[in-house]
């Protein structure tokens, strides 16, 4: 490369270009996804956008009827509709979904998926909009468990003489005393329980977790009494359990009806190796149907009922939904009716176009107007320079690279020319052919380097055009 000879750069940087190189350590280095800045929607406790904040810059309307989607959400009024998100190419709509997720909150249950992951060969188009929905549907389930916690101090088991046949012995009650921070207790268990002990290997001096309703029996660890004073150990010490030996703990798990879905649909085989074998190498997806699923949300019903599960509505997010065709359309209608149906964002960049599936159906966005009509309709709004240079700033921070003087005004120029997705990508290789030449920032020289070797569509099209026009002469 021309960089790779050039002399390390001595010049100031700009004002308010220069950012905090990163440390270079590859061993440290985490792994920097698209949408890496984004932490929420930016918006102030009246519900209006600011300028830049949450590593949202511009789309104030989009970010402000967002924020009021969310409000909705949480306040569960807005089962059932959808939202969609429209705007060209490169103006934040998945970002703006991802600001959505991050707003409600890590246990919301959110599904990303891209219109055209319908067209599968093993399963059917309605069943793959099915399944997203079905994991989008969260199940918070609260339990209050009995249970007995502490420190193994005796483990003693008792036999009697075997009913079945006068030559043996059998275990008839173990007895076992556990010993907490707050006292101590002894316990008169099930010969089952017994088997359960030897088969985790518990032994006194263990750390052990048994519930006093299903007497299941967990072993936490080797009590830290028992800690030597070696310096690699293969056991795992945990100090004495607080509290008392029996107390009891509220439970909390989240699950989604699609795992309570695929843990019913799937088949249960032998412990054989040919049962294993056959599970190994049938690795196809298999539907769920519809009576297993009716059966799942019977069950789920009866715990809300309970009121030991709570129903968590997520969202589900589906991209490029105009590569739908009128049979999911169709289908989503049905989804979207259900009364356990989760919060739906669409995100299209088409105008008014061809419904796919169909011959003379043209409809806004390629979507049937009878689903256009359940959904509330956002707009991105393309970038100006200054918001493009104020994105650039970002994502460098976020990278940890070094902007040299001008490098800020230029690749904003190139994001208002072509578009804001090939600015962003030039700060990635220019960095590298920084750090070949040996400077810790990228400079104007870089970037030029990076428009000749990487084109942006715009110009890309135009030498193909011009190609095929000197061919047709």
């Amino acid at each position: 490369m021309k960089a790779t000879t050039a002399a390390p750069s001595t010049g100031a940087s700009g004002s308010g270009s220069a950012l905090p190189a990163g440390s270079g350590n590859a061993r440290t280095a985490t792994r920097i996804a698209p949408h890496s800045h984004i932490k929420g929607l930016g918006l102030d406790n009246e519900g209006f956008a600011l300028p830049s904040a949450s590593g949202f810059v511009g789309q104030n309307i989009a970010r402000e009827a967002c924020g009021v989607v969310v409000d909705l959400i949480k306040s569960k009024k807005f089962s059932g509709r959808a939202l969609l998100l429209a705007g060209a190419p490169g103006t934040g709509k998945t970002a703006l979904a991802l600001a959505i997720s991050q707003e409600l909150g890590s246990k919301v249950p959110f599904c990303p998926m891209v219109g055209s992951e319908v067209y599968s060969t093993e399963v059917k188009k309605t069943e793959v909009l099915a399944e997203v929905f079905r994991r989008a549907i969260g199940l918070r389930i609260k339990e209050a468990k009995e249970v007995y916690e502490g420190e193994l101090t005796e483990l003693t088991p008792t036999e009697s003489e075997n009913p079945l046949s006068g030559y043996g012995k059998t275990v008839s009650h173990v007895v076992i005393g556990l010993k907490s921070v707050k006292g101590t207790k002894q316990l008169r268990l099930d010969p089952g329980i017994y088997e359960a002990i030897l088969k985790e290997k518990i032994v006194v001096g263990d750390v052990v977790y048994i519930e006093a309703s299903t007497g299941a029996v967990k072993r936490v660890g080797r009590s830290d009494a028992y800690a030597s004073a070696y310096d690699l150990e293969s056991e795992t010490y945990v100090p004495l359990p607080k509290g008392d030996v029996h107390k009891r703990k509220e439970l909390v798990q989240d699950i989604t009806l699609g795992d309570l879905d695929a843990a019913n649909a799937r088949p249960q085989g032998g412990q054989d190796i040919m049962s294993v074998m056959s599970h190994l190498v049938k690795s196809q997806r298999t539907e769920v149907t519809d009576k297993l699923r009716r059966e799942v949300n019977k069950v789920v019903k009866g715990y809300v009922d309970q009121g030991v599960a709570e129903v968590v509505p997520g969202v589900v997010f589906i991209d490029e939904v105009h590569m739908l065709d009128i049979e999911c359309f169709t289908y989503l209608n049905l989804l979207l009716e259900s009364p356990m149906a989760p919060t739906v964002i669409f995100a299209t960049n088409r105008g008014t176009s061809l419904v796919r599936g169909t011959d003379d159906v043209v409809s806004p966005h390629g979507i049937p107007v009878d689903l256009l009509d359940r959904q509330v309709l956002a707009v991105t709004e393309g970038y100006t320079k200054e918001q493009v240079a104020a994105v650039v700033q970002l994502r460098a921070q976020v990278e940890g690279l070094t902007l040299g003087q001008g490098v800020l005004d230029k690749v904003a120029g190139e994001g208002e020319r072509a578009s804001l997705r090939y600015a962003l990508q030039l700060l990635a290789p220019a960095s590298v052919v920084s750090q070949l030449a040996g400077r810790s920032e990228i400079t104007l020289e870089d970037i030029g380097e990076m428009n000749e070797l990487f084109l942006d569509a715009k110009t890309s099209a135009s030498m193909m055009g011009d190609f095929e026009g000197g061919l047709k002469r």
